[in-house]
């Protein structure tokens, strides 16, 4: 008897596994609160050069028409860029002369030829505009101009963790379970981000920062429960922008995003650990207590052989009266132990999956590459569209806003779509409408801002579609055996590309149009590229290796070598 054929005895989704659900809603929320949080704590305010005070003996004589005394002092200090707006990184040698004005005439001299007087870097740093953030990193550590490569990079940096960390904790959650790791990630996560928050240096926050992250993402993600568990990450993108709008300060910020895990900690008490991975270890007593403990709360009968099988691990769970005297399993939980031994002894000597399984056949291959492209750019285009939230005629807490509010509809067209045009269309769909929109955009004209926020909002629900629909498709392209180290690997590739989208975004110093032009040409990439995939809607999921090669038209001979490589049918459960 397979594993899951237990699990449909105790209840394969009941009470008991909406507990489980709710309890880790908590980390689900929380991810998009680290993982988008560069939006508030590495913004960049309005900035210009640190200038000296304006002299007090400026009369409203040199002010001609509307012009406040302030913006005379900017004028005939600071150049103006080709778009007409004065610069953020430059700042003139001597004050330039205004016309029909004294200002600037102290300072300039008459030996200088004619025409445009010379610029310098910023030699006393930068003056911010703190009306919308009290702090930021950016305000801390002067990372502006020649230095905003570093801010963006902060966001890699911490993506660049998320990218190691998939592969640490996937190894060690193996070998010392999910619940302990679980833990781990929840302490990790406190501790750094309390370090992070007190850091009194760049290179400090950056370290931290990746640190942070390290071993926390596959806790949420290993598994999807389909589009209603992706809402606990939609909640927390809301969340974001009402937590970010109430805390102006970075550290602050970082803080209250981070003190929710305390509490993590403590609901880890009620978590179960993973029975599948018990078994894996030959721990059959404590996953036959626990399959009692789920049956029981799932309203399922228990015999009296298996309270008394479960009193020897779980005293105070040896209450329950048996309800049924129908022979099964549960009414009969010796031979529920006698299954589990079984059980364990098959995982224990099954063949151990590793990513070079997902190459090894022609199918397999042909959808894993697929699978990574297609990963690659919904991560690339997703974080390249929510990371920038700036030049939309909102401020940046209304953007957030919309940004979390457009995915609910999102989830609700994936759920429709997938159930009526297929999982391949609605992939291809959702990425085409994303670089689509995209590309809109760099037609629209800034005075036409009210299109330009429209088609932004847009971009991001078809972003978040095609995130959404890439874990369900995903899941159902690969064998039972396979599932969990093919999601593995399209995961990783896909955190590649969230890493490098905030890079992308330095590309407006080559050509102002260039990172637009960048995510929606990866997401057109990856829109074709899902065209190459199997439908999957309303067929059964492959079990097999060979379940994988028949349906395909490369080398019908390949299936008859395919023999030996038949694997009996895993899935892991989380």
């Amino acid at each position: 008897m397979a594993f899951e054929e237990l699990l449909d005895q105790v209840g394969g989704f009941g009470p008991f596994q909406l507990r489980n659900v709710a309890l880790l809603a908590l980390p689900r929320v929380l991810l998009p609160l680290h993982f988008l949080l560069p939006i508030f704590l590495a913004a960049v305010p309005a900035h210009h050069c640190a200038l000296p005070s304006a002299p007090a003996n400026i009369s409203h004589q040199d002010a001609p028409g509307n012009i406040s005394h302030q913006d005379m002092w900017l004028e005939a200090h600071l150049p103006r860029e080709p778009d007409g707006t004065l610069s953020s990184c430059l700042r003139f040698v001597h004050a330039r002369p205004l016309p029909n004005t004294t200002l600037g005439e102290e300072g300039h001299s008459h030996g200088e030829p004619e025409g445009e007087p010379p610029t310098v870097p910023c030699p006393q740093g930068w003056e911010y505009d703190r009306s919308e953030f009290s702090s930021t990193i950016a305000t801390e550590w002067d990372l502006v101009c020649e230095q905003k490569g570093l801010n963006r990079a902060t966001s890699t940096f911490f993506f660049a963790g998320v990218l190691v960390g998939a592969v640490a904790f996937g190894y060690l959650s193996d070998r010392f379970g999910r619940r302990r790791l679980l833990l781990v990630a929840y302490v990790s996560t406190l501790v750094m981000g309390l370090v992070s928050a007190a850091s009194v240096s760049y290179v400090m926050f950056a370290v931290t920062r990746t640190l942070t992250e390290l071993e926390w993402l596959d806790v949420g993600h290993r598994t999807v429960a389909g589009v209603l568990s992706s809402t606990f990450w939609t909640v927390g993108v809301i969340l974001l922008a009402l937590v970010g709008y109430l805390i102006r300060d970075w550290r602050w910020l970082l803080l209250a995003v981070t003190l929710p895990c305390a509490p993590g900690i403590l609901s880890l008490w009620w978590v179960p650990e993973s029975a599948r991975w018990l078994l894996t270890q030959g721990r059959v007593e404590e996953a036959h207590v626990y399959l009692l403990r789920c049956a029981r709360i799932n309203g399922q009968p228990v015999g009296d052989n298996g309270l008394s099988q479960e009193r020897r691990g779980d005293p105070e769970r040896a209450m329950c009266p048996a309800e049924d005297t129908k022979p099964s399993l549960m009414s009969q939980p010796h031979l529920l132990y006698q299954a589990l031994n079984k059980v364990a002894i098959g995982e224990r000597v099954a063949h151990k999956p590793s990513y070079l399984d997902l190459f090894r056949t022609p199918r397999l291959r042909h959808i894993s590459l697929c699978c990574m492209v297609v990963w690659f750019g919904v991560n690339f285009s997703y974080y390249g569209l929510s990371l920038n939230v700036s030049g939309l005629g909102l401020n940046v807490y209304q953007t957030q806003l919309l940004f979390g509010a457009v995915e609910l509809p999102s989830k609700l067209l994936v759920y429709l779509s997938v159930r009526h045009a297929g999982r391949r269309l609605t992939q291809a769909g959702s990425l085409l409408g994303t670089a689509v929109t995209v590309g809109i955009r760099l037609l629209v004209s800034s005075e036409m801002g009210s299109w330009s926020t429209a088609l932004a909002v847009m971009g991001k629900g078809f972003s978040e579609a095609a995130f959404t629909t890439a874990y369900l498709f995903t899941s159902e392209l690969y064998p039972t055996v396979l599932r969990q180290t093919g999601m593995g690997l399209t995961a990783l590739v896909g955190r590649l590309g969230g890493s490098l989208a905030p890079l992308a975004a330095l590309l407006d110093g080559v050509w102002l149009p260039l990172p637009k032009l960048t995510y929606g040409g990866i997401a057109l990439l990856a829109a074709c590229t899902a065209l190459l995939l199997p439908e999957t809607r309303q067929i059964q999921l492959p079990e097999t290796i060979q379940d994988v090669e028949r349906r395909s038209s490369f080398l019908p001979s390949a299936v008859s070598n395919l023999q030996e490589e038949e694997m009996p049918m895993k899935q892991v459960q989380n």
